[in-house]
Parts: C-alpha cells; structure tokens; sequence
C-alpha cells in the first residue's frame, strides 16, 4: 500500500542532504546537540527493560510548514485525527501487553513503547525516528549518542523519551521506509510499505515488512484476467512507482496469454481533477468493459465522482488493495451508482481475539497520559474530559495539561461516556487487516528478540529457550538482524511466520463489493491468494451486471472453432478477425491460431472442426449421368443389332453385296462390342473389372479400325482394277485375302494383347481412392502401376485409324454412286476428332468425370462410324429400294 509521489530515490537523497544540513548548521552554531522539535510532547511513551519504536500516520493535515525542511525544528502540530491509523497504534499496545503478560515469551523482560506521528510526511518521519534512535538528550556528550556496534542503551538516559530503540516499527509510505533505511542504523519493519523495491537485500539489509510486495498483487489481479478471458483491459494508475510497477507486473504476467491493455491513464495527485476526467473520458470511449484501477482511494473517488458525470456506469472495476477495503467509496452513494460489483485483491485480514475488548475498555480515565486517546474521545463524543482528569494534571506532561485546558470550551465530559456502543471505523474489528500487518509486525519484533536473548539449555534434549543470559542492554543490530532473518515463529492465531529476505509469505484476500438489501454495498470475501496461489469461489461473486454472469471485455470475439485468428495491421494482437479454415483444414478449439490440415484419407466436415472420412465416389448405375450413359449404350447396341439384321435379311442384295457383307457384319459386330464394353467403365470398381476395361476396349475398337480399313483397300483395288492392265489386281485381293487381311490385323493386335495380358498379370490396374483431388468425396478409380500396356493398346488403335483415314482421302473421288470411301472418311474424321479431343478433356475433368469423358469418347466414336457408314446403306434399302440395283450401284 503506498501513496508516494515523486521518485523515491530522488527523495531520499533530498531529505538525507536537507537534514545533514541542517543538523551540520545546528553544531556549528551552538555545539550542541538539539532535537528537531518536540516529538516527545505528543506521542506515546512506556518504559521497559527493551523500548520497540512506533511510527505511525495518525494525522493527515500538516501545518503549513511541512514541506520547509528548515522550518522542522520549530515545531507545529499536525491536525485532522484518523481513527482508523489510530487503530493501528492500540494494535501494537495490545500486542505488548498480550507479550508481556506471555510467561513463555520474553520471560522476566518487558517491553516498553515510544510512538510518535509522523504526519503522512516522510521528513517529519524522519524527525520522529531521529528522535527514537539518539533519545531526547540535548547534549552533545558522546555518551548521549548511541553506539550502534556496541549495543543499544548504553550510557542512554532513563527517563521517558531518553532511551534509544533497536527496532521501529513503521514507515507508513515505501519512501518513508526508504529513508528510514538508508539514514538510520536501525533495524525498520513496515507494515504497509510494498514497494517491490524494497526486497532488494543489497540496498535495503536492515529493512522487514509484513506487508506483502505489490508484485503479488499484481500478479493475482493478471491471474483473474486470464482466469475470466478478459482480453481487452483498461488501465488506470497512479504516477508514481506504485502504478508504474502494477502496469509492468500485470503485462509480463500476461505475456503470452493473449491479454492486452486497451489504455493506461494515469493520474497524478496535483492534477488529480484534470486527470480524473481525462481518464474518465477515455473509459467512456473505450470498448474495454474491465477497468484496473490501481491507484490510492482518494484518487478512485475523483475518478468515479468523473464517471458519475458523464453517466458511465457499466465497468467491472478490478480493484488493488489500496482502495478495495476503503469505507468511505464503499458508503459513498456516488461510488454506488459507478462502482458494482468491484472485484479486488486485500490485505489479508485476521481476528485478533480479545482485541474488539481492549479497543471498547479504552477510557481517558485509565490512561491520562493518552493525548491521542483523548483527542479521540472529544471528537466522538463532543465533549472534554477534563474534568474526569483533573484529579491528574500533576502527573501530566505540560503540554498535555494546556491542551486541555484550551479544550475547555467543550462542555465537560460526564463520565459515562463508554465505546461499548459505538459503531464506527476505529471500534470495527470485523476485517482486520493493516491492523494485524501491526500485530504481526510486534510479535515478529518480540520472537527475534526473544531468540536473541535466550540461552539454550544444553542439558535439555529439547533445547529449551526459556532462560535469558543476555542483558537488554547489549542488544547489536546485526545480532537482532540475524535473528529477525532466520525467524520461524507461529502466531496466536496458529499461523506460521517466517521471512524470507525482508517479506513474508504473500497472502491477500479476494473480495467483492456487493449490494444489499437495503441498497447499500458491502465487502464480501471471495477467495484468497497464497503467493502464487489463487482459490476463488466464482459462484459467491456478485458482477457490475448484478448477475452471476461474468461480463465480457475483448476487443474481438474468441474465433469458434472452424476458424482462426488473423491479426489486424496496426493493432494490437487482442483484435484480430476470424477468418475459416480452408477445405481439408480444420480448428476444432477457441481461438485457434492455426489451422491443422486433415490427413489424406480424411476431409473436414462442414463447418470445418473435424476430420471426417472422406466418402467413395463412382459413376455408378444409380446416378442419373450413370443411367443417360447406360441407355446411350444400350441404344446404341440395339441399333448396331437392328442393323444387323436389315443386313441379313437383305444379304442378297447389291447393296449388302457390293463390298463384301461379311466384313460388313464383322463390322457391325465389333461395333456392338465397342458399345457395350462402355458399360465396364460403369459401377463401383473391382479387381476384375479394372483388368477386363482396357482388354475389351482395345479389342473392339482394333477389330472395327480393321475392318474398315480392309474396307478402304478394297475399294481401292476395285476401282484400280478397272484400269487396263490392272484386272489380276482383284483376283489377289478377293474374299479370301480381304478375310486374311482382318485376322492379319488383329492377329497383330492380339500379341499387344497378349503383351496386355502380361502386364496385367506382372503390374494390373487396381481400385484406388484419387485421393489428390481435394473434396470430402475421392474418386475410386482404376489406377495403373504402369502405362505401358494401355499405351500400346491406344497407339495401335490410333495407328490404325490414321491409315485408315489416309487411305480413305485418297479414295474420295471415285464415282460416287459406288464409292463407300467417303462414307469411312467421314467416319474416321469423326473418330480422330473424338479421341483426340477426349486426351484434353480427360485430363481436366475431376474424379469419376474422367470416367464419363472416356465412356463419351467410345460412345461418339462408336456412333460416328455407325451412322456415317451404315445410315446411307440402311436409307436406300429401306426406304429407297428402287435403288439398291446393281445398274444404279455402277453408274458410270
């Protein structure tokens, strides 16, 4: 908890260098030694066989020369009494007279207290400590001047205020604490101060706390961001190293997590109203619905008295300890109307039995001596209780004594008047918590000395420390500091202390503001954090929303799973867009930063968070392409039948006759098996049908590009015969040859099938999933180990056909009424157009297309050479008889 303005270090040389001076002109001018006011005149004073320090800020209204440090010694009351520091300083008399009255702590040794204020102003801080430590002797003998390798209370006076202390407890502020160490010899334990830099051993050696350092606070306050996802967080702090720490702590926290400050506002103490309502401004416009807020209350209550202003008040507040436990923004209705729900980290908080008792029992009466006491009294009850204490003006200090006389325009008290009914901040022990940082602070101070000087019994197997040898006269500082850092010590509340360095184990409380019935707030414990550790009970948190739903502050959605995170140019990595996986990439987590692709037998589904397996497609009989091509098949088949049979039944005439009707129905029959060897590329495939498709398409297609090639030539001879000298051309290329020409070709074509056969046999096509082409559905596909064989098999065919087509050119201009070479011409052309059209096509169709592209191909093949040969023929002899004779069939 700290409320330090300017930089630390810069302070603490400056106060060192203006009280150096200062004391240095002082001896110079009258060679003795004179306190710096008179702090004894207001503070309270016990002796004892050991005297522990008190510095407290009990005040909060200095006089208007605070900050002149040469106007120090001329001493000035601070005026403006806080209860609740107040509590702080019964704490610590409480813990003293629990440990002297504890015969197993400190035996036979009792201690004594000197407290002073200290304004809230590190140079009065400084003043009072100078006090503690040196006495109040106003000599400059060198027996006056404590010797702080000797031991402390050598050759110190006796009387109250004259006896040096060996440790304070203190330093309200971590620069008050700062100074303390670097100036004073003594040992200094804190119990607000949490400057993170106060851990370092090297600068500070001789300085305790039991107040946790800011970074755990930090720390758990990034711990609940991360826990609720909020990316996109508002930051608001003070201008000192207190909220520059926070910012650094909170962000390497998040580092990595994907956390981002949206803004960091920060507000300095004299320009507080300025800054307020910047700060103000920016939340308001601002997308940030989280707001840190680590600052001292007084500043949190400007900053919400801003918000109120311009209607702002939808924030959930994640509070530091400086202002989360604060009563007066807890009771206060213009924080109500902002601030719900408030989420904070607290110092952790512990009963003190027995101490809501001592605080109630409190009465001028028992303690006339008590001036802050009985200042206390005069403001609570209106009253002065002069009159009670008159009887004890002889034992009062003067000063205490003209105070109350100069009070005695208060009516006077009646003596009744009682704290057991009082309901206010100073009697409220309900949440203890700087106040226990005090308990805690005494006690550790009583164990250390305690173990200091205690001289174990070596004739007891237990090591029994209850005997005391050393004298409380010879303490040293670096014993009391060896002790202090190898402290191991459990409190009366059963809780186990110990240092580590200078702090202690980190403990805080996680609390809530919630509203109650009655409309107004009240802190609500949630949780704890334990050094790292955080236990939270999400279920008791009452939101901002006044729901139980956690609110939501991100600068972008979480990207659902099926998309990824794409940053924005420019700004910070919290805003982002969501952009989806492509296909066969999946996200199946919030916030994927990737995209993982599926393996090759899987594809991602539909909204892209899984790898499903890919599904088996084919042409097959049930799909409407699978059915047009079947029945263009099957047409085609019983088309080349039809014909057939109007062949034989008209066999005898001219026009079957003409050019040898066996090689014409030969022609039809290779014909029918090229239409239905289609029907093999059609269904799901199999072993067998991948080896049987080549095979058959091969074959048929062989035996028709044969056939009308022995067409062409025979058209050739004949009308080469009818030249004079060519008559025997025919009598060597007659029925006979022409049948011996048609099994000469295929006999060719079946040792490039029996070629085929092998290459089945050694390396056959196989059903294999096309798992190249992207899609949730893989084409299954015969694939080829190798290509030899079907290459063959297309370059025999196409070898054929181009000779074929060759010879059919060169036959065109004969007569016509007897030239059938136009009518094979024409049909090559339409089977060299197919299949050289179909390479192109069959390579860029995907997945069972390419199957359909080939079936097409033997289809439109198949059908070119039927109609162009065989429609003419099939026209005259049905339809045009008269001329299917043999004198039309000659012409010329």
């Amino acid at each position: 908890m700290n409320n330090d303005g300017a930089p630390s270090m810069l302070l603490v040389g400056l106060v060192g260098r203006q009280l150096g001076l200062r004391v240095g002109l002082q001896v110079v001018q009258t060679m003795t030694c004179s306190r710096w006011g008179t702090p004894s005149a207001q503070g309270l004073f016990q002796d004892g066989d050991l005297v522990i320090g008190g510095l407290f800020s009990l005040y909060y209204q200095p006089p208007a020369t605070a900050h002149d440090f040469t106007q120090l010694p001329h001493y000035k009351p601070c005026t403006g009494l806080e209860n609740l520091p107040l509590q702080y300083i019964y704490a610590m008399l409480f813990a003293l007279e629990e440990i002297n009255h504890n015969s197993t702590l400190l035996p036979n040794v009792q201690l004594g207290y000197h407290i002073h204020d200290s304004c809230a102003l590190p140079p009065w801080a400084m003043q009072a400590a100078l006090s503690l430590v040196g006495g109040d002797s106003t000599s400059c003998n060198s027996e006056a001047l404590p010797d702080y390798s000797a031991g402390y209370g050598e050759g110190a006076g006796e009387s109250k205020g004259d006896r040096p202390v060996p440790l304070i407890i203190g330093g309200s502020s971590s620069i008050t604490a700062m100074i303390l160490c670097r100036v004073l010899g003594p040992l200094s334990m804190s119990y607000t101060a949490s400057c993170p830099c106060l851990s370092d051993r090297r600068q500070f050696p001789n300085f305790f706390r039991t107040m946790p350092s800011d970074i755990y606070q930090a720390r758990a306050i990034a711990q609940l961001a991360i826990r609720f996802s909020w990316t996109w967080i508002g930051a608001v702090v003070a201008n000192n190293d207190y909220g520059h720490m926070a910012v650094k702590v909170f962000q390497e926290e998040t580092q990595g997590k994907g956390l981002c400050l949206a803004f960091v506002e920060t507000l300095q103490r004299e320009n507080i109203v300025n800054d307020a309502r910047r700060a103000a401004l920016t939340i308001q416009a601002s997308t940030a619905r989280v707001i840190l807020i680590f600052t001292w209350y007084t500043d949190v209550r400007e900053l919400f008295l801003q918000l109120a202003n311009i209607n702002v008040t939808d924030r959930q507040f994640l509070a530091s300890e400086a202002w989360s436990t604060s009563g007066n923004l807890l009771q206060n209705p213009i924080t109500s109307k902002v601030a719900k729900g408030v989420l904070g980290v607290a110092i952790r908080s512990s009963p003190i039995p027995g101490f809501e008792n001592y605080l109630r029992s409190l009465h001028p009466s028992r303690r006339p001596h008590d001036e802050f006491l009985i200042e206390f009294w005069e403001n609570e009850f209106g009253c002065t209780p002069a009159a009670t204490l008159l009887s004890s003006y002889a034992s009062l200090p003067p000063a205490n004594a003209n105070r109350l006389l100069q009070k005695s325009t208060l009516p006077p008290c009646s003596g009744t008047e009682s704290l057991e009914g009082v309901q206010n901040i100073f009697t409220d022990t309900s949440q203890l918590r700087v106040t226990y940082n005090v308990y805690l602070a005494v006690y550790a101070a009583a164990h250390a000395l305690h173990s200091l000087l205690s001289c174990p019994d070596r004739d007891s197997p237990s090591g029994n420390n209850s005997s005391m040898c050393s004298s409380p006269k010879h303490i040293k500082p670096l014993e009391l500091l060896q002790h202090l850092n190898n402290l191991n010590f459990t409190t009366p509340q059963g809780e186990l202390l110990y240092f580590q360095g200078g702090d202690i184990p980190a403990k805080y409380d996680l609390v809530n503001w919630q509203k109650t019935p009655e409309g107004s707030q009240k802190l609500v414990l949630i949780g704890r954090v334990d050094g790292f550790d955080l236990q939270l009970n999400e279920s008791a948190i009452q939101w901002s929303t006044g729901s139980s739903q956690v609110p939501v502050s991100v600068c972008s959605e979480s990207c659902p799973p099926g998309t990824r995170k794409a940053n924005r140019k420019g700004e910070p990595l919290c805003c982002f867009d969501c952009i989806p996986c492509a296909d066969g990439e999946i996200s199946n987590k919030i916030g994927s930063l990737h995209c993982e692709r599926c393996p090759s037998e899987f594809w991602s589904n539909a909204k892209r968070t899984a790898c499903v397996p890919r599904q088996l497609d084919f042409l097959s009989f049930n799909e409407t392409l699978g059915i047009t091509l079947t029945t263009v098949a099957m047409s085609g088949a019983a088309v080349t039948t039809a014909v057939f049979v109007v062949f034989i039944c008209y066999r005898q005439t001219p026009m079957v006759r003409a050019n040898n009707s066996e090689l014409s129905f030969l022609l039809l029959l290779s014909l029918k098996l090229c239409f239905l060897c289609s029907l093999v590329f059609i269904g799901r495939p199999s072993v067998w049908s991948c080896r049987f498709q080549q095979a058959a398409f091969g074959i048929s297609f062989v035996l028709c590009v044969s056939c009308l090639q022995v067409k062409t030539i025979v058209v050739l001879a004949a009308f080469r015969s009818a030249r004079p000298g060519a008559g025997a051309l025919m009598k060597w290329f007659g029925p006979g040859q022409q049948r011996g020409s048609v099994c000469l070709f295929t006999c060719i074509q079946v040792r490039i099938v029996i070629i085929c056969i092998i290459w089945l046999l050694l390396s056959p096509p196989v059903p294999q999933a096309d798992l190249d082409i992207p899609g949730l559905q893989v084409t299954l596909k015969c694939a080829m180990a190798s290509v030899v064989g079907f290459s063959l098999v297309l370059g025999y065919i196409g070898l054929l056909a181009c000779s074929c087509l060759l010879l059919a050119f060169l036959a065109r201009k004969l007569p016509d009424n007897f030239n059938e070479a136009k009518l094979i011409t024409f049909s090559m052309l339409i089977f060299c157009a197919v299949w050289v059209a179909f390479v192109p096509a069959y390579v860029s169709s995907p997945g069972k297309y390419a199957v359909a592209v080939e079936i097409f191909a033997i289809l439109a093949s198949s059908y070119g050479l039927l109609l162009c040969i065989f429609a003419p023929k099939c026209f005259i002899i049905l339809l045009r008889p008269e001329k299917n004779t043999k004198k039309h069939l000659m012409g010329r």
